[in-house]
């Protein structure tokens, strides 16, 4: 028994030197962190040995503390994970590992540098000069903080250790940055970043993220539209949003200021009929709000960007305490055709003139100043004007080295164009981009006009219906259906009304005239009509009766009444009359025609 332990102790040391010098013989392992090798306080992480196939055991190192944690050979698998479920400021460090075999043990792996982040403030981060780049393009992304941190980590999303540590550097501002390069940049890949500050006594241990910087690539597809539904002039204080909106289907926007430090992004509203649109509030306004931005839509399932949108500049107005005058000339009221000229004045020195025009979505006017008389001024020429020149007009001045900070708005001075309201404009009442029916809207004074023009109109054809009705009876009253004319009077009753005794009987053998055509007249016009119809047909009846040869008027002379013996005076052959009277009472060319009671 005593021989037996000297043996066995010099069979180990034997075999443990034979380990010793195959040592490093086998490829070193991969050590990889699950999801990342930055993680927030308190999150989970694993980290993953993968060694050779013949590997019977894993060890994992941390530098400064030794041997970490031992864990042994699966079936099947070449790798080992190590687990934490909630990372803290001691598991932060640098980590390694190896793996054993029977016959001999693997080099190190390379260093997985595990960062916890969340013990101090963030830092900034910003793209110079722009986050907007061209394909194939660099930028420069600065990390900075006011803390003091000894160094800057720049994180890439989707990549699972950070791109770059850089130590810090102090420049005359008193901030302390970092400057990554990064580049080249393709519109295949999404280039979202954030950066951490670190202190060099505990490297591993980095502050709370900073805000994400996307870098935008634009593509060639459909550029959306950029506005303000306030108009580009705000006043420091309001509250103002603009609106990214597109009919290509984006899911996604990215807002954009020239000059800014990174886009704003944001997911799009709820799409309506084919339009989607995101909005960006920017309120309350301040002096950094002014600039000219752009915005870019994009699909949530490709890192691609369209391409921009036309720029819009946003304009703060009341950054300046003066307050310009505006005049016109020749006066408030012109006439359509005219030329007008808006006068802006100031006597403070400036170098720009805006003239904005209320309810506009063009940009506003802008014109250099001119001193003239102690006044810097702009003259703003408009001609000849139309009813689209009308409207509320302010001007305001601005600088040079602050072209998007403007002055108190001068008072507003209503244009008034008159002239035809053929030239008048309608004004669509939709706002946006919408089909349909469209209406519009008119000058009070014109639907005026246009009711009473109307109003008369119908006057004039009710009373035009009333007289056409009324001479249509007239009309039916006119009419003689009888061809020929035949007026006999009664003897006894002319004898009781004339006392002359003289009765004429016209025989009219002729057709009687075709009436004259008749007009359409009043009721007054209409009695008259009457009478002179009368008239006309008496005067045609005693021409009648001289040119035709069958017209023979018929006398009836008064006779005595018969004598007592029943005689009675004879008639002549010629039919005239023996007795007297007949030259008195009868022309010599009628017939006379006895009494009734006499031709028994």
């Amino acid at each position: 028994m005593t021989s037996l332990l000297p043996a066995l102790l010099c069979l180990g040391l034997s075999l443990d030197q034979r380990i010793h010098t195959q040592a490093g013989t086998l490829p070193k392992p991969t050590l990889l962190a699950e999801p990342g090798s930055v993680i927030p306080l308190g999150s989970p992480v694993t980290l993953w040995c993968q060694g050779a196939l013949q590997a019977q055991e894993f060890r994992l190192f941390r530098e400064q503390s030794g041997l970490w944690k031992t864990e042994f050979y699966k079936k099947h698998r070449n790798m080992v994970q190590f687990s934490i479920p909630r990372v803290t400021e001691q598991d932060a460090g640098r980590y390694y590992c190896y793996y054993i075999t029977f016959t001999a043990w693997s080099q190190f792996s390379d260093p997985l540098e595990l960062v916890v982040t969340g013990s101090y403030s963030k830092p900034s981060l910003s793209a110079l000069p722009s986050p907007v780049l061209t394909s194939g393009g660099n930028v420069i992304l600065q990390c900075g903080s006011g803390q003091g941190f000894d160094r800057f980590i720049l994180t890439k999303e989707g990549e699972d250790s950070f791109s770059g540590t850089l130590d810090s550097q102090r420049p005359t501002t008193g901030q302390y940055q970092a400057l990554f390069r990064v580049g080249p940049v393709t519109p295949g890949h999404r280039w979202t970043f954030r950066c951490y500050g670190c202190y060099s006594y505990r490297p591993q241990v980095c502050s709370q993220p900073s805000d994400t910087l996307e870098l935008l690539v634009p593509g060639v597809s459909g550029k959306p539209s950029l506005l303000a539904p306030q108009g580009p002039i705000v006043a420091s204080g309001q509250n103002l949003t603009l609106q990214c909106r597109s009919d290509v289907g984006y899911d996604r926007f990215a807002l954009s200021k020239d000059g800014g430090q990174d886009p704003t992004p944001s997911l799009v509203l709820q799409p309506q009929a084919g339009l989607s649109q995101a909005d960006f509030p920017l309120d309350p306004v301040r002096s950094s709000h002014g600039g000219r931005y752009t915005c870019y839509g994009g699909h949530s399932f490709s890192s691609e960007w369209s391409a921009p949108s036309d720029p819009l500049d946003i304009l703060v107005a009341g950054w300046f305490s003066d307050r310009p005058s505006l005049s016109v000339q020749p006066g408030t009221t012109v006439t359509s055709g005219e030329n007008v000229t808006l006068l802006c004045q100031t006597q403070t020195q400036k170098d720009t003139f805006l003239l904005s025009k209320e309810g506009a979505a063009d940009p506003p006017l802008h014109l250099q100043t001119k001193h003239r008389a102690q006044q810097y001024q702009a003259e703003f020429s408009m001609g000849p004007v139309t009813f689209a020149h009308g409207g509320t007009y302010r001007c305001y001045s601005s600088l040079s080295t602050s072209p998007y900070l403007l002055s108190q708005p001068s008072e507003p001075l209503e244009l008034l164009v008159s002239g035809g309201s053929e030239d008048r404009p309608r004004t669509p009442t939709e706002s946006g981009p919408q089909k349909g029916l469209t209406c519009y809207l008119y000058d009070p004074k014109e639907v005026s006009v246009l009711f009473i023009l109307l109003l008369s109109l119908l006057l004039f054809l009710f009373r035009q219906h009333r007289c056409q009705s009324q001479n249509r009876r007239s009309d039916a009253a006119l009419k003689d259906p009888q061809p020929e004319e035949s007026v006999e009077l009664d003897p006894q009753n002319r004898h009781n009304e004339d006392p002359q005794g003289v009765t004429y009987t016209q025989e009219n053998h002729s057709r009687s005239r075709p009436r004259q055509g008749m007009g359409t007249f009043p009721s007054s016009q209409a009695k008259e009509l009457l009478v002179t119809k009368g008239k006309q047909a008496e005067k045609d009846r005693q021409m009648d009766s001289k040119r035709s040869p069958q017209m023979s008027p018929v006398c009836t002379l008064p006779w005595p009444s018969p004598s007592p013996g029943g005689t009675q005076m004879p008639l002549s052959q010629e039919g005239g009359q023996q007795g007297p009277g007949r030259q008195e009472n009868c022309p010599m060319d009628t017939q006379l025609v006895a009494p009734a009671s006499l031709q028994t």
